[in-house]
């Protein structure tokens, strides 16, 4: 399910790396003298991963289909297990049992005005073997779609986004009753048809347009990475906006002996056919379409008039699904602790692909599996982990996050004990770093990335990241990668990928890293996610994949072995900071729209005179926005930035002051919590499942986040009341972060327990 980065490629200038001295400046959460060991052993770790067995690992785990339910996805939980038994970890499958829908019946045809039937599959290349093992590939299909049989008339929806039925409403056109056809992007997918059935439309079809994901953008695969005329992007629809993981079993693990929902009860199962087409099965119905020409930014590459209708093109689609419980293998691997065992550092990726999957996930597995030897090859050396490292290969991301989501529920109590952070990676790629995660990791990421090389470069991986920000940023961000601001930023997670449960439902904290931006996509969920293509147009050298067992090694390691965790919260502070004066932004914009509809009621303003598709009428009068109050958010955040300076102040001399190992315990048991003083005990506003107040993917946008994200949904739907109401739950969660840090600062000041 990865996301794919695409950053301008950046000319740079090599940087020999500077060697570690004695003159570095201690780690954050290290004493002088332990730093050196550290750095030493990070060093030795470093120089173990090979591009050539990643290549090699990354060759084997995609040579068959392996999604969720098949025979070699079987073989390879079972092959990563050993694999880890045999780099010296202690490695164990679990297994669940979920719901996974596989296609039953597919059709589609356009009956009117011709008759035209959809080719609906993708044809093998010669150029690329593995595209010809037809019997055990997936068909062209949306997981969690519902069953049905329709036939209707055809209306195009641009990206199917609820701004694009905004602009349908102003045209006069309605979907009711009608298929729509949407192109991907602009949105997570399930978003289109939650939306479409949402507007009454019966069916949803979702096709890859060249302007977006083909030709426009390259060349097309098997002479370039861009996506062929017949490629066809799979994907869950579920709607994970509410919640994901096994639709049957939400909030609970789904073991054997779990209560499930009926699946007339499953609310995140949609309730319209939905079908993935290419954009040669979309060519003869657009083709057809008749009514109004589509504005321009709906437009896209494909060789005809865009129209929206409904007009002449009627279409017949009819899906059927079988209904089955499969079984779910996650691999679980340990390197056990030396200090504090029950502390666990985390870190994993899946292994689940819609098809082969070479590069979505194999490449983010394999650089795990290369961690994970160079781990047990220092680990024979005499190096110990002081915290327990715990390596995951999930099963079942692709259709919902299933595998990592019913883990962490069915373990939830004893993560929310024992996890210090969960770091996740998901595919890799040729170019930049990309990093999301908890703002108090914000200086780990940057101060790892500084000690790791590039290998295009030879310049640091935080050189190039710094060349990607300041080639691609807004102009703040520019400054900022110039040297306005000592550390890069990253950005929050929304959804898309196994970081979901860890984070946005149990409060650990969480960081998702990976390499990417150079290069071409374009066999994203399709059969030519293959090793062919992902050797000739990716990381071909397989060295990215090196720097990104590198990076997490290295971040593994450096959390894993502080005396005290390496959280900086003066980051989160001014982050959270930043999110209330977006808040207050959007505030004033809605409230100025608001007031300048009602001044254009009031005088009687015909707004549609220029619009051909409305009759004229006044905009209808809106109730005035009501104060919204952000005073107590307001002296929450000063509260967090003054319990985050205390706590820096603090830090900078704990190690030095040789702080007792008790104290230290204590320190390190509050600082672990940080993420879950700021969950949300009754979670969001329709989805308590979700529960962080500052992260959650948005209802409307699947993967994008939205921060702060109660207040912030409400102000777009204009709920006042909710508005409010969630702003002081969001001050209230800052108040008991505050605390916590107010309460880890004393710790270290003291040196001793505090009751």
């Amino acid at each position: 399910m990865t996301r794919t980065i695409r950053l301008a490629a950046v000319s740079l200038v090599a940087i020999p790396l500077i060697a570690a001295t004695l003159e570095d400046p201690p780690l954050r959460g290290y004493s002088a003298d332990a730093s050196k060991v550290q750095r030493e052993w990070e060093a030795k770790f470093r120089a173990i991963p090979e591009p050539s067995r990643i290549r090699e690992n990354l060759r084997l785990l995609s040579a068959r289909p392996n999604h969720l339910g098949s025979a070699y996805q079987k073989e390879n939980a079972t092959r990563v297990r050993d694999l880890f038994r045999s780099y010296g970890w202690q490695a164990e499958i679990e297994e669940y049992s979920v719901l996974f829908p596989t296609p039953k019946e597919r059709v589609l045809e356009m009956v009117a005005p011709t008759k035209f039937v959809a080719r609906i599959d993708e044809p093998v290349l010669k150029e690329d073997p593995t595209s010809g093992q037809k019997a055990e590939q997936l068909p062209t299909y949306n997981s969690y779609s519902g069953d049905g049989d329709v036939t209707a008339p055809l209306v195009y929806v641009n990206y199917g986004t609820p701004a694009d039925y905004d602009e349908l409403d102003k045209r006069g056109i309605s979907v009711r009753g009608a298929i729509v056809i949407a192109r991907y992007g602009g949105s997570w997918r399930g978003i289109k048809p939650k939306v479409a059935y949402e507007h009454g439309a019966v069916g949803c079809l979702i096709y890859s347009d060249p302007k977006d994901d083909g030709y426009a953008q390259g060349e097309v695969y098997p002479a370039g990475p861009w996506r062929p005329k017949d490629g066809v992007q799979r994907g869950s629809v579920m709607d994970m906006p509410v919640y994901p993981g096994d639709p049957l079993t939400p909030g609970v693990g789904a073991t054997k002996d779990a209560k499930r929902l009926d699946i007339k009860d499953a609310v995140t199962i949609m309730k319209i056919p939905v079908m993935p087409i290419s954009y040669a099965d979309a060519q003869p119905l657009l083709a057809a379409m008749t009514g109004p020409v589509a504005p321009e930014s709906w437009r896209g590459g494909l060789p005809l008039t865009y129209r929206i209708g409904p007009g002449a093109a009627r279409v017949h689609l009819k899906l059927s699904f079988n209904w089955n419980q499969t079984p779910l293998y996650n691999v679980i691997a340990k390197l056990p602790g030396s200090t504090w065992a029950d502390e666990w550092v985390m870190r994993g990726n899946h292994m689940d692909g819609w098809v082969n999957g070479a590069s979505d996930p194999l490449s983010g597995l394999v650089a795990e599996l290369e961690e994970a030897r160079a781990l047990g090859e220092i680990y024979k050396q005499g190096w110990r982990p002081k915290r327990t490292i715990v390596y995951m290969a999930w099963d079942g991301e692709e259709h919902g996050l299933i595998g990592s989501t019913e883990w962490a529920e069915h373990h939830g109590d004893e993560l929310q004990q024992k996890a210090v952070m969960y770091l996740n990676t998901d595919g890799n790629g040729r170019g930049f770093l990309s990093a999301e995660g908890s703002h108090y990791l914000e200086n780990l990421v940057n101060a790892v990335a500084r000690d790791v090389t590039d290998p295009e470069t030879g310049g640091t991986v935080w050189k190039r990241w710094q060349a990607a920000v300041i080639a691609r940023g807004d102009a703040k961000a520019k400054g900022e990668a110039r040297g306005g601001r000592a550390d890069l930023r990253i950005a929050a997670l929304g959804s898309g990928s196994d970081y979901t449960p860890f984070i946005q439902h149990l409060g650990i904290p969480t960081l998702n890293l990976g390499f990417g931006g150079e290069g071409g996509g374009g066999v994203y969920h399709s059969i030519y996610d293959s090793f062919t293509w992902y050797s000739r147009f990716a990381d071909t050298t397989f060295t990215y994949g090196r720097a990104l067992a590198q990076t997490v090694g290295t971040v593994i390691m450096r959390t894993a072995n502080a005396d005290v965790l390496p959280y900086q919260f003066d980051n989160l502070a001014e982050t959270a900071r930043g999110y209330a004066a977006e808040l207050k932004a959007l505030r004033d914009a809605e409230a100025a729209k608001i007031a300048e509809v009602n001044r254009q009621h009031d005088e009687g303003v015909f707004t549609a005179m220029n619009d051909p598709w409305n009759p004229l009428q006044p905009p209808q009068r809106e109730v005035n926005a009501p104060i919204i109050e952000f005073a107590r958010l307001d002296n929450s955040l000063d509260s967090l930035t003054r319990a985050a300076q205390r706590y820096e102040r603090m830090q900078a001399t704990a190690i030095i002051q040789n702080l007792g190992a008790v104290a230290l315990g204590q320190a390190n048991a509050l600082l672990r919590t940080a993420d879950q003083e700021m969950l949300l005990a009754e979670g969001l506003p329709r989805r308590p499942w979700f529960k962080h107040s500052l992260y959650a993917p948005g209802l409307y946008t699947g993967y994008g986040v939205k921060t702060m994200p109660g207040a912030r949904e409400a102000l777009d739907s204009h709920d006042w009341a909710t508005a409010n109401r969630e702003l002081i739950r969001i001050s209230g969660a800052l108040d008991k972060e505050a605390a916590l840090i107010h309460k880890a600062a004393t710790v270290l000041e003291r040196k001793s327990v505090v009751p």
